[in-house]
């Protein structure tokens, strides 16, 4: 059996969901993967009347297609679709045997409107936990409109095909051929690129605001449903919901929950939210901040909207290195999650630039992946936690440089070295690898304000003990402000308090 017993008595549970037959026509080899995949689905089969197996030929082997009875919708997963892809295999089980998604109709309608055809091709690797939502996305949209089609790659079972792409970061997404993007996408913004994007006048005709909420993470998902429970009109103006969250992967320090993943703390906010009729807008960038009768928020798009205050929760992001070659080569062997993009060097020399927890936490991890690590650290001595550096210390596959200055990441069409200097003798060294996971802390999301609002010299929101900042009815929360720590459950307390300096502020005012 390929799953274990847990899995399988989980698995049980939703399989009795399926509300119409699904047939999986299979394209196998001999090979180990190819016996895995066929031991998979002939499980899934012997668990579920609803789901049978039939051999067929398909463009890639080993692969497998999902249909109805006399019906294809245009799924297919190429490789085992295990790991983080097991959700989304359950899924599409669930889907194409008739069961609704959870999806607003009026995404819905967007979808089956959409005229032409749309080959699409995602290589992902099993351990990325960002990829899942791009594989479900384009499911559903496959299975929505018949002119279009997805299929899921593994990199690992196709490394050929991968390393002929070039393809150095997932998930990497492939559209009639050409490339098309890669990183996390929700569906919207998958339809967005293809062109579907909201108009800037649905958005500019809102009625203002009691509270506006500029962020999607959990500081702007507390600061809103906080407001939202005081029976004020509330809204949320964010690029996507979930902000840095969704690229978290194992999140052991959220009091009360002993382990959860980020993609789905994110969900679970997402649906906290939607209980008290916020008004969301994703896919939005703010652009100015603007202190008139209202506090005014100009979005990239053009739109302008308007609310009496406004909580500013717009987080943080990874800090890049700021060297040649850096942006150059970005998902060229470039890369800042080690978790999605590990797989993929697999039996190659990496360096890890950053020696905090993140950047030891990355190393451990790549060690168990790649032929060798070198992590690279500006300070004289690591900033990583002593037990991580004990278990670093133990691998002998890692080398540690400390004093090390970046000075430039070197490559033709992908990376093919790192160049530092000794900081105490000023020797420059050259190492030859291919790739570069950079692991350097954070920078936050707050350059659109200029300086219409205080910020200290790291850039960061200064506010007071209620999360006011210096503008009369502008409020600040989480990882974009000077707060010494930057924590999941820290951002949510500083975005509930941002919303009761609001409501107090309304109150008073």
């Amino acid at each position: 059996m390929v799953l274990d017993a847990e899995i399988r008595e989980q698995l049980s549970q939703y399989l009795q969901l399926m509300e119409g037959d699904v047939l999986l026509k299979v394209s196998a080899g001999s090979d180990d993967v190819s016996n895995d995949m066929l031991a998979l689905v002939d499980e899934l089969a012997s668990m579920s009347s609803k789901i049978s197996v039939e051999r067929t030929t398909l463009q890639r082997t080993p692969s497998f297609s999902l249909h109805r009875v006399g019906e294809d919708v245009g799924i297919t997963f190429a490789g085992v679709p295990l790991g983080h892809e097991f959700t989304s295999l359950v899924l599409a089980l669930l889907q194409v045997s008739g069961r609704a998604p959870k999806v607003e109709e009026s995404v819905i309608d967007q979808i089956k409107q959409i005229d032409g055809e749309y080959r699409f091709e995602s290589y992902v690797s099993l351990s990325c936990h960002n990829c899942p939502d791009v594989v479900q996305a384009l499911n559903l949209m496959s299975l929505l409109n018949p002119g279009i089609t997805h299929t899921m790659i593994d990199g690992a079972a196709f490394k050929a095909e991968a390393e002929s792409k070039n393809i150095m970061a997932v998930p990497s997404v492939y559209l009639n051929g050409e490339f098309f993007g890669s990183g996390r996408m929700t569906l919207e913004e998958i339809l967005a690129k293809m062109g579907n994007a909201l108009d800037a006048s649905e958005i500019a005709n809102r009625e203002p605001y009691d509270v506006l909420v500029v962020g999607g993470g959990p500081a702007g998902a507390s600061a809103a449903i906080y407001a939202a429970r005081k029976g004020i009109r509330t809204g949320i103006v964010a690029e996507r919901f979930g902000g840095q969250v969704m690229d978290t992967v194992g999140i052991e320090n959220f009091i009360s929950v002993k382990y959860t993943e980020g993609p789905k703390l994110a969900a679970s906010l997402e649906e906290h939210v939607k209980e008290y009729g916020i008004d969301v807008m994703t896919l939005q960038r703010a652009k100015r901040l603007e202190k008139k009768e209202f506090v005014e928020i100009e979005l990239e798009n053009g739109a302008v909207l308007k609310s009496k205050t406004v909580i500013i929760s717009t987080g943080a992001r990874w800090r890049n290195v700021g060297v040649p070659g850096e942006s150059d080569f970005r998902n060229k062997g470039v890369t800042y999650c080690p978790h999605c993009d590990g797989p993929l060097f697999t039996g190659k020399h990496v360096a890890v630039i950053g020696g905090g927890n993140s950047g030891i936490e990355a190393a451990i991890d790549l060690a168990g992946i790649v032929k060798h690590v070198t992590v690279l650290e500006f300070m004289p001595e690591l900033k990583a936690d002593a037990v991580l550096q004990k278990r670093l210390y133990s691998l002998p596959n890692v080398t540690v440089i400390t004093n090390a200055q970046t000075k430039e990441i070197t490559g033709t069409d992908k990376v093919n070295g790192i160049t530092y200097a000794d900081r105490d003798t000023g020797v420059v060294q050259h190492i030859e690898l291919q790739g570069v996971f950079v692991q350097i802390g954070l920078v936050p999301n707050t350059d659109w304000l200029t300086d219409t609002v205080e910020r200290n010299r790291l850039g960061e929101i200064v506010v007071n003990s209620h999360g006011a900042t210096n503008v009369p009815g502008v409020f600040a929360a989480g990882d974009c402000i000077n707060s010494p720590y930057k924590q999941i459950i820290i951002s949510m307390g500083s975005g509930a308090n941002a919303a009761l300096g609001a409501f107090d502020y309304l109150i008073r005012n």
